[in-house]
Order: C-alpha cells, then structure tokens, then sequence
C-alpha cells in the first residue's frame, strides 16, 4: 500500500468521471481507504445502488481510527485548520506513509504538503 485514497476520487468515479475510473483501474492494488471515506461515498447512495458501491469499497483495505490516528489528527486540526475528516486523513496518510490521493487543492495545496498526490483535475 501506497496511497490513501480521498472520497473525492471515488465519487468522482461514480459520477463518471473517465479520469478517476482510469486511476482507480491502474492504481487500485497500491491504493487503500479510510472509514472516513468509506462513509463520505456511501451518503452518496440509497438501497440497492448502495450494495454496489460497497462492492468496489470492499476491494479496498480500510484504514480506522484509533488513538494514535485521533491524536494526530487534533494536533493538525489545531495547527492547520483542517475539518476533521481532512485531519483524519492527513493523519492516516502521515502515520500509515501513505500518499493522500485528492483532488481538493483548497486545503491540501501539493506544493505546500509533500504527501498529497493530485492525479487529475476536472
């Protein structure tokens, strides 16, 4: 594993973006999710199509939060001001080194964050 990947990406994706099928396609074995993520994707989806989302989920490993991770993810809440989920992923990334695949440049500017990873724009 060498990539946290954001809702963005997945969303994207299901919104049929042909950039995001082809990155999740080329980089799925390297790539995981958080549980923020995971639950960020599946608001998105009412019964049965739910079923479905959770199916491509599920070919992902699941990264949670624990104490080390919450930890973390306060301190850069209060350093940076990320929301919390941005925080939890950052945190995630950080302690799992992994790079945190986005497309948000608004509070992850990969010029400013060396582990974020930006692979297209829409």
């Amino acid at each position: 594993m060498r990539l946290l990947l954001d809702s963005v990406i997945l969303i994207d994706h299901f919104n049929n973006v042909p950039a995001a099928t082809a990155y999740l396609r080329e980089n799925q074995p390297d790539s995981a999710i958080s549980v923020i993520t995971r639950a960020e994707v599946m608001t998105g989806f009412e019964p049965p199509e739910a079923k479905l989302a959770a199916r491509l989920l599920d070919r992902f490993p699941t990264l949670v939060v624990d104490v080390q991770v919450a930890d973390l993810a306060a301190a850069l809440r209060r350093e940076q001001g990320w929301k919390l989920p941005d925080a939890i992923q950052a945190a995630l990334a950080e302690i799992h080194n992994l790079r945190l695949v986005t497309r948000n440049l608004r509070d992850f500017p990969p010029e400013q964050y060396k582990f974020v990873l930006i692979p297209y724009r829409v």
